[in-house]
């Protein structure tokens, strides 16, 4: 193991051997190096006569850069766009989106938790989670309607094994007991569990009530009392299209700080909150067991930033940019409050057409009061089937969830459409009957 890695073990285990535990293997052999990245930071305090350290193209005192591309960019000093940004990301951006998560998260005031990494969006942060805590054999915990990408983030490449549980009670709320159960079978097979909890999600686009929330984290609590290992990550990429009769914070805030054996890991981004999917704009968040556990928080983001600097180098520089510009406009949250109600009114639409029982006998709907998604539950006709024949003969698209659930974006779908396009799923239904 290289002296490095081993230094930040040793600081790892001094605050909380337990989150030792929890690493993988590779995960333990994780280290920053002191190289040429630390030398290139040197230098940029103390060459001031000629910084030949740094691995970019200079000119005139800045970054080179085409004519052609910066009459395009024209709006941002091309210092905050062609150099690379640092492997944990700008700090400016950390710093903002930090204050932003204390803002919109309540009960994180007197938590400690780290400064926001900056990823490549939230796949990349799940796979960096994977990457330092699970190895082949470990289990997580996860409802049954779950986004199916998790499968290859952590089962494919890292072997792990993914125990699921039901989402929802027959009553139609979410399935806390169920929850409980399986997490509490994989303590006592494993000692150890990843539990991913994603709220919006996807595909159900539900979020647990106040009461169902408190009960997950008591859950949580109960079997970490009895000696099981738990990393809990909230994957908060739909956060804030909450709209009704739900949480409006991340679990992350009532995870953080609450038992020695539960290291939390928020992950979220600009993709999804602030509408900039292909910016890929995201950040990974780590909240220690108790608070005073500087050393170990250091540790996880010097970690984070091997496995960054091992696979991608860093994360994209302009896109940082273009999210700090964002963050800092007197119009942001006024645009962000628009979008919000867009996105609120096309819901709440889909639940005024559903409501109405014209489509009973063909299909009723799973719980939703968030995110960008809703599940059809089909009573008589195949799910993948019905995908088909809709885009075949009416060019309507869905996606197929197992042999009996639709799902549908309504994010994508305009308010005034919403009744025609049910209508047409229904009419598949019927002619395939």
């Amino acid at each position: 193991m290289n002296p490095l890695a081993q230094e930040l073990n040793e600081l790892i285990a001094k605050d909380n051997p337990r989150v030792l535990e929890m690493l993988s293997d590779l995960g333990r052999n994780l280290f920053f190096p002191r190289g040429i990245l630390t030398q290139s930071a040197e230098a940029k305090e103390k060459a001031h006569k000629f910084n030949a350290t740094i691995g970019i193209a200079t000119e005139d005192g800045g970054p080179m850069y085409l004519q052609c591309i910066q009459d395009k960019l024209g709006a941002f000093d091309p210092k905050d766009i062609y150099p690379y940004a640092p492997p944990a990301g700008k700090p400016e951006l950390r710093k903002l989106w930090r204050e932003k998560m204390l803002r919109e998260n309540p009960s994180l005031q007197g938590r400690q938790f780290s400064n926001p990494v900056v990823t490549n969006a939230l796949t990349h942060g799940l796979a960096i989670v994977a990457d330092m805590f699970v190895d082949a054999g470990d289990h997580l915990v996860m409802p049954d309607m779950m986004w199916g990408n998790y499968n290859l983030t952590f089962s494919v490449r890292r072997g792990g094994v993914i125990r699921k549980y039901n989402t929802f009670t027959e009553a139609g709320g979410f399935d806390v007991a169920a929850f409980k159960s399986e997490l509490r079978k994989t303590a006592d097979e494993k000692g150890k569990a990843l539990v991913l909890l994603n709220f919006p999600n996807n595909p159900s686009g539900y979020t647990p009530t106040e009461a169902e929330g408190q009960a997950i984290v008591e859950a949580i609590v109960e079997v970490a009392e009895s000696g099981c290992n738990i990393i809990a990550v909230t994957d908060d990429a739909y956060f804030g299209l909450f709209y009704e009769d739900s949480l409006t914070e991340s679990l992350f805030g009532r995870l953080a700080n609450l038992h020695p054996r539960v290291l939390a890991v928020k992950l979220d981004g600009a993709t999804k909150e602030e509408y900039v999917w292909g910016f890929r704009t995201g950040f990974i968040t780590f909240a220690a067991g108790t608070s005073g556990q500087d050393n170990l928080l250091t540790a996880l983001e010097k970690k984070t930033m091997g496995i960054i600097r091992a696979t991608i180098s860093n994360c994209p520089h302009p896109s940082q940019t273009f999210v700090i510009e964002a963050l800092r406009s007197a119009d942001f949250l006024a645009q962000k409050a628009a979008k919000y109600q867009t996105m609120k009114g096309r819901a709440l639409k889909v639940k005024e057409v559903l409501d109405r029982g014209e489509y009973a006998d063909a299909f009723s709907y799973y719980p939703f009061n968030s995110g960008y998604f809703m599940c059809l539950r089909l009573k008589t006709v195949d799910a993948e089937k019905l995908r088909l024949h809709l885009l075949d003969k009416y060019g309507v698209g869905a996606i197929s969830i197992g042999s009996t659930d639709l799902r549908v974006a309504f994010s994508c779908i305009a308010e005034e459409d919403i009744p025609e396009l049910f209508s047409l799923i229904y009419q598949a239904v019927k002619d395939i009957e």
